[in-house]
């Protein structure tokens, strides 16, 4: 296991501090957007005022993939937020010893965003880009921080942020989107160390390939090629396995926030074959 992730509640303050105790690597607090306006749609996030280069690079690597990946205007500068609204989130994160951004890519007021807070798919999509994040910025694995936005804070344990637009509260999703992080993250096994695509439907990831670092990918939408002017090697990587999809799925339920023990898996072809005795000569 490269990543392990840990949840860390309790004051804004305290977390940090927590997390600069156990050494983390890098950390995350989760939030989703809320304004007046039902139509308010852009992506941001947040770093302190204080941040390094890595968190504002690893800030708007996050939400330009965002961006994309909802079709979606980014704010702030490129993405990012340099210590917050008037320093509204500055405070979240100021005190971390290391790479620490504040998420919120989806506005919980806009009706068709909230659908895909509130839906599994839109929280594993979610949940993907911001693994993604991570194996970016963190190729040499380690503990990841992850602070789940106004929920846990013994100053107002009854906070749970914005009412989202349909139904239900924002931290409850943003905690959601973590724990389905934290499956993705805990079950990489080793640094990518080659260029990929792949192909996803849903939260399903289809198909993998390693492809040559240079090479330029063009996708013809008419024709359905997605064409590599570079040789390919011949092998196929296997998709996300079994396992971490089942794992996802898991967390599917708001009213269940706690992630329960995997349940074991039964072995599947019954008691192994006995080797054959060979006959002498």
């Amino acid at each position: 296991m490269m990543y392990r992730c840990k949840f860390y509640k309790g004051d804004y303050h305290d977390r940090q501090v927590q997390a600069n105790a156990d050494k983390c690597v890098g950390y995350v607090e989760h939030h989703f957007n809320s304004a007046a306006s039902a139509a308010a749609s852009y992506t941001v996030v947040i770093t302190g005022a204080n941040a390094s280069q890595t968190s504002r690079n690893w800030g708007r690597w996050y939400a330009q993939a965002v961006a994309r990946e909802f079709d979606l205007p980014v704010g702030g500068d490129q993405g990012i937020l340099v210590g917050g609204y008037g320093g509204r989130g500055d405070f979240n994160l100021r005190f971390t010893n290391m790479p620490a951004i504040l998420l919120e890519p989806l506005f919980v007021s806009n009706p068709q965003q909230a659908d895909w807070v509130r839906s599994v798919a839109g929280q594993t999509r979610l949940a993907s880009i911001l693994s993604d994040s991570i194996r970016r910025f963190f190729q040499n694995g380690g503990l990841i921080g992850f602070s789940v936005g106004h929920k846990y804070k013994r100053s107002s344990p009854s906070d749970r942020g914005a009412a989202v637009a349909g139904g239900g509260w924002e931290a409850d999703y943003a905690e959601q989107v973590l724990l389905k992080a934290k499956v993705m993250l805990e079950q990489v096994e080793a640094p990518q160390e080659e260029r990929q695509i792949q192909i996803v439907a849903g939260d399903k990831v289809l198909f993998t390939q390693a492809i040559d670092v240079d090479a330029d990918v063009t996708w013809d939408s008419v024709r359905g090629v997605l064409r590599i002017d570079r040789p390919v090697p011949a092998t196929v990587t296997a998709p996300r396995s079994a396992r971490a999809l089942q794992s996802v799925r898991a967390t599917r339920q708001i009213a269940q926030p706690k992630v329960r023990g995997k349940a074991k898996s039964k072995a599947r072809g019954g008691a192994k074959p006995r080797a054959r005795r060979q006959r002498r000569p």
